[in-house]
């Protein structure tokens, strides 16, 4: 389950995404340069192989560890792409290109946001989509859609199978797990399974938002919302707390948790990208990264509890929900002011990770100095209690 939004202004194009996935399921940022490759060269994706192009772009991927394609991302010309789940009525392939692999391969080959559109369509037709997309769960699958942005433009492409429909950005727009082209998602529509997505409560909630959103320090808020009037997440036995933006997990019958988070300032004077590298921004700091700049941020996040800011944010994350009214002002403030002054004065990135992990340290510390009681419902309790054996994270 995700949220994608794109805002176009008159002198910029604004794009963010919040990728939300099992919750032990570590995203890394991976760089990659652009490359040419031999004539007749194979491309092995996640669970099929294809034709590698000539040359390929340099890319800067947030990426699943365990799969090859990638949530999210951005190449060296601007262009940056986030998939969505959707869920229809045309039938699952048992294998094919996942929407990750999609974005990740329209990337390295697209040089503006229309062109990754007929690379994705192209791709699409020729192949298929489907596979396993879960971590906890292999066998489960889906249809995507892509929100797609250069410096002058977006364009929201949808899919079904291997049927398709574009349309061209004007403004402002969001995407969540269901299908909302006019025509093409009436016709295409699973209505249970989108119904169960909660993304009829999120996709309204971040246009609302995007359309009074002034400059990136509204984006990020956006990103961090646990919907009207709430500070914190709200849990249902159903899907836990699916039904805000800022997403988390512990529901028992499906259950989903933002495990990164990225923005991105596109403009013809130059690019930005903003991304926080662990999960729950709400509990994060958004820090610069550029694509053509490979950066030293620390050890890469695995399956298991690791020195990885990944999995060192996910001890401090996971104890602050466990009482986000006690916890959150502890930090929440110092968070929002140093992001300011970042947005004013922009460090560099190792400076930025470097300062991260300084605070990380001290937010936990304070943390796990209060002794204020775990407020969760009991299931959800039980679900984080699961993960974090499995992942042996102490908590």
């Amino acid at each position: 389950m995700c949220d994608t939004l794109v805002i176009i202004q008159t002198d910029r194009v604004i794009f963010a995404k919040n990728s939300d996935r099992d919750p032990n399921e570590a995203q890394a940022l991976e760089w990659r340069p652009r490359r040419t490759h031999a004539s007749g060269a194979e491309l092995r994706c996640t669970w099929i192989a294809v034709p590698q192009v000539r040359e390929t772009h340099a890319t800067l991927l947030s990426r699943p560890f365990w799969m090859w394609g990638a949530e999210m991302g951005a190449n060296e010309h601007g262009v940056v792409i986030g998939n969505e789940a959707v869920f229809t009525r045309q039938p699952y392939a048992r294998i094919g290109l996942t929407g990750m692999d999609l974005v990740r391969l329209a990337l390295e080959r697209a040089a503006t946001a229309e062109e990754a559109c007929t690379v994705i369509t192209r791709l699409l037709d020729e192949f298929g989509q489907g596979g396993g997309c879960g971590y906890e769960s292999k066998r489960f699958t889906y249809h995507n859609s892509f929100l797609i942005a250069d410096p002058v433009g977006a364009f929201v492409l949808e899919t079904a199978g291997k049927q398709f429909a574009i349309e061209r950005v004007a403004g402002t727009r969001s995407i969540s797990n269901g299908l909302t082209i006019p025509g093409f998602a009436e016709q295409h529509t699973d209505r249970l399974k989108t119904r169960v997505s909660c993304c009829r409560l999120r996709q309204p909630r971040t246009m609302l938002l995007a359309q009074g959103a002034k400059g990136l320090h509204d984006v990020f808020a956006i990103l961090r919302d646990h919907g009207p009037g709430r500070d914190g997440p709200r849990y249902t036995w159903l899907n836990g707390g699916m039904d805000a933006p800022c997403m988390h997990a512990g529901g028992v019958a499906a259950a989903s948790q933002t495990t990164a988070s990225w923005v991105a300032e596109l403009s013809s004077g130059g690019v930005r990208h903003w991304v926080t590298a662990t999960a729950a921004p709400c509990t994060s700091l958004f820090k610069p990264v550029e694509v053509g700049q490979p950066a030293n941020i620390g050890p890469t996040s695995g399956q298991l509890a690791d020195q990885s800011l990944w999995w060192r944010h996910e001890r401090f994350h996971r104890r602050v929900l466990r009482n986000p009214a006690a916890f959150f002002p502890l930090f929440q403030r110092e968070r929002d002011a140093l992001e300011a002054r970042w947005l004013e004065h922009v460090p560099g990135t190792e400076e930025a990770f470097e300062e991260h992990n300084r605070l990380l340290r001290e937010w936990e510390a304070r943390v796990w100095k209060s002794h204020s009681p775990d407020i969760r419902p009991r299931f959800v309790r039980h679900y984080w209690s699961r993960r974090n054996r499995r992942a042996v994270l102490p908590v």
